[in-house]
């Protein structure tokens, strides 16, 4: 009866991940740019939270996950993907006893874009590791970026969805 007690008793303890959250959550990252590269549209979205963010490069690029899987779905189903390899890559677990927030920044090279940037958040939930937010961006060179920033400039009325407070 005591065996049977301490044994409910310990059931009750929330326990520990005893993986490595960092090595976890960087395999979830691993297996993101891997499903994309094979335009494994279940495995890919299966890798993020339900309301999980993808921004990507565009400034109008700022989609939930159902409207980044609408925008992506007719490519993957062509077996169209998207070929990112990470390197470079800096992970942090965010201080606190849940050991359940990382959040990273890799280079990535592309065949049609070179040099990229990702960065991101994931959250580790009862499913296991999720990415919460991914953000694709392109680094600019100090020396070049007036010269992109002209590129780019608009005014923010010219942009629909844009807060002219901010």
């Amino acid at each position: 009866m005591i065996a049977a007690l301490a044994a409910l008793a310990l059931m009750s303890v929330p326990l520990q991940s005893t993986e490595d959250p960092v090595v976890a959550a960087e395999a979830v990252v691993d297996q993101m740019h891997a499903a994309a590269s094979h335009a494994d549209a279940d495995a890919y979205f299966g890798l993020f939270t339900p309301d999980a963010r993808f921004i990507g490069t565009d400034a109008t690029e700022r989609w939930s996950l159902a409207q980044f899987k609408a925008y992506a779905a007719p490519y993957f189903s062509r077996g169209q993907g998207w070929t990112y390899r990470p390197h470079d890559r800096v992970t942090t677990l965010a201080p606190g006893d849940c050991r359940c927030i990382v959040w990273f920044d890799e280079l990535l090279d592309n065949d049609a874009y070179g040099l990229t940037r990702g960065s991101g958040v994931l959250r580790r939930t009862e499913d296991g590791w999720k990415i919460e937010q991914y953000v694709l961006s392109m680094p600019i060179p100090n020396d070049k970026a007036k010269a992109v920033a002209a590129l780019v400039q608009s005014p923010v009325e010219a942009r629909p969805d844009a807060d002219p407070a901010h």
